[in-house]
C-alpha cells in the first residue's frame, strides 16, 4: 500500500512539475548568443543556471505534446520506450532546480548528468520511427492520424535537435577530455568552410554509390561570393548540420541519376552541378541534378515521414527500423537547415531534373532557433479533423498548404524573428 502511495505521488510530483515548466516559452538563441557565451562570456556556472531550466522547459514543452497523439500511437511499445526516456531526463533535470551553482560538485554532477542523457537520447529517432512503422502495419492508412503524426514529428524532432544543440555545446565546452577541432566553439565554427563542407559530403556519398551501383556522377562545384569578390565562402555554423543536409541531398541527386540513365550504361552518369552562393542576407546552396525529376503532385510527399523512394530495407538486428529507405532523410534535413532560420526547398522538372535549394543565413544574429511552443493551438492541432475541401479539385498534393507552409511546419523563411516572452528566460 504504501509502495503503490509512493508511486502515486511520484507521478503527480512529476505530472505537475511537466505542467509547470510547459507554461513557459523556450528561450530563442541565436548562433551569435552561443558563440558569445562560448568565447566572451564562458562560465560553467552561469551555463549551469540557464540549462538546468531552459532543457526543463524545452522538454516539458514537447512532453506535453506526446500526451496528445492518437491513443493508437501511444500504445505502441517504441513511443513508450521514448516517452519513459523523456520523463527520466526531465526529471533528472529538475533534480539541479535548488541545487548550489557555486559548488564545483554541483556543476560537474550536473555535466555528467548531461553526457547521460544525451547518450540515452542517442536512439529517438529510429525508435520513434520504429512506433510509427508499427502503427502503420496494425491499423493501416487514417488521414487524419497521418496529418497529426506528420505535424507531431516535425515539432518533436526540431525540438530534439535545438536541446542537442544546447547540451552538446555544455559538454564540448565543460566536460574533460573533448577532442575539439581548435577553431570550433563548442559544435559551432566561426568560420566553416562551406566549400569544404560540400566536398567532405560528396566524398562520402559518391563513396556509398560506388560500392551500389559500381559508378558514380562526377561534382562540378562552383562558388559566387558576392559580399566579398574572390574570397572564400564562410559562414558561422554548425558543420554537422550542414553536412547532414548535403550528404541527404547528394545521395538521392547519385541514385536517381544513376538509376534514370541506366546502371549499366556505357558512358557515366551526368555530373551533379552545386553552386555556392554568398548574398547579403542569406548564403544559399543549389545542387543540380539530372536524374528525371519528380511529379509536382509528389514534392510534398518526399518531405512526408515513412515515405521513401528507395526500396524499404529489412528491419536490422532486434526488430529495428534503419533510417535508410523510411523516408526520414528529407523531412530531418530540412528541420536541419529550418532550426536557424534557413530552408531547405526543391524544384523539379519532372522528366529531366531537380535542383534543391539550401538558404542559410549569412548573417549569425540573424540565424536564430525555430522552436516548437507548446499552447492552445498546438493543443487544438491535434484534435481537429482536416477540413473538407471548398474546391472543385486539390492544387497539390493534398498536404494543407497555406502561406508560408508546408506540411503544417512553419517555413522559417517566412517567419518573423521570434523574440523571447515576458516570462522566457535568457542566458545569464
Amino acid at each position: 500500500m504504501r509502495f503503490t502511495r509512493f508511486l502515486f505521488n511520484h507521478s503527480k510530483f512529476l505530472s505537475d512539475a511537466i505542467e509547470k515548466y510547459s507554461r513557459y516559452h523556450p528561450s530563442v538563441l541565436s548562433v551569435q548568443k552561443l558563440l558569445d557565451f562560448g568565447t566572451k562570456r564562458l562560465c560553467v556556472k552561469n551555463s549551469y543556471l540557464f540549462l538546468r531550466k531552459e532543457l526543463a522547459v524545452r522538454l516539458a514543452n514537447i512532453m506535453k505534446e506526446i500526451g496528445h497523439l492518437p491513443p493508437k500511437l501511444l500504445e505502441m511499445q517504441s513511443v513508450r520506450l521514448v516517452d519513459s526516456w523523456y520523463r527520466q531526463s526531465f526529471e533528472e533535470l529538475i533534480g539541479f532546480e535548488n541545487k548550489n551553482a557555486d559548488d564545483p560538485a554541483v556543476t560537474t554532477a550536473f555535466t555528467d548528468t548531461l553526457v547521460m542523457i544525451r547518450n540515452r537520447h542517442n536512439d529517438v529517432v529510429p525508435t520513434m520511427a520504429e512506433g510509427v512503422l508499427e502503427l502503420k502495419e496494425r491499423h493501416g492508412h487514417d488521414e487524419n492520424m497521418e496529418h497529426s503524426i506528420q505535424y507531431f514529428l516535425d515539432r518533436f524532432y526540431m525540438s530534439r535537435i535545438s536541446i542537442r544543440v544546447l547540451i552538446n555545446q555544455h559538454i564540448l565546452l565543460f566536460a574533460p577530455g573533448q577532442s575539439l577541432h581548435p577553431r570550433h566553439i563548442g559544435s559551432i565554427d566561426p568560420y566553416c568552410d562551406i566549400v569544404k563542407v560540400v566536398g567532405d559530403a560528396y566524398e562520402n556519398a559518391r563513396f556509398l554509390c560506388d560500392q551500389y551501383y559500381m559508378t558514380s556522377p562526377k561534382l562540378e562545384l562552383k562558388s559566387h561570393n558576392a559580399v566579398e569578390a574572390q574570397a572564400p565562402i564562410k559562414l558561422c555554423y554548425i558543420p554537422s548540420h550542414l553536412y547532414h543536409m548535403l550528404f541527404e541531398l547528394l545521395k538521392n541527386a547519385m541514385r536517381a541519376s544513376v538509376e534514370h540513365h541506366g546502371v549499366d550504361a556505357e558512358t557515366p552518369p551526368p555530373p551533379i552541378q552545386v553552386l555556392v552562393a554568398h548574398g547579403k542576407e542569406d548564403v544559399t546552396i543549389r545542387l543540380s541534378d539530372l536524374g528525371g525529376g519528380i511529379a509536382q503532385s509528389q514534392i510534398d510527399r518526399v518531405f512526408m515521414y515513412m515515405v521513401s523512394t528507395a526500396p524499404l530495407p529489412p528491419r536490422g538486428p532486434g526488430n529495428s527500423a534503419p533510417l535508410a529507405g523510411y523516408g526520414y532523410g528529407l523531412p530531418l534535413s530540412r528541420l536541419y537547415a529550418r532550426y536557424l532560420h534557413g530552408d531547405l526547398v526543391l524544384n523539379s522538372v519532372e522528366g529531366y531534373g531537380t535542383d534543391a535549394m539550401i538558404y542559410l543565413k549569412a548573417i549569425s544574429s540573424d540565424a536564430i532557433e525555430l522552436l516548437p511552443v507548446y499552447n492552445k493551438t498546438s493543443s487544438a492541432y491535434y484534435t481537429s479533423s482536416i477540413q473538407v475541401s471548398d474546391w472543385s479539385h486539390s492544387v497539390d498534393s493534398g498536404s494543407s498548404r497555406l502561406p508560408g507552409y508546408r506540411n503544417g511546419l512553419p517555413s522559417a523563411r517566412s517567419v518573423p524573428q521570434a523574440r523571447p516572452t515576458s516570462h522566457s528566460h535568457s542566458h545569464s
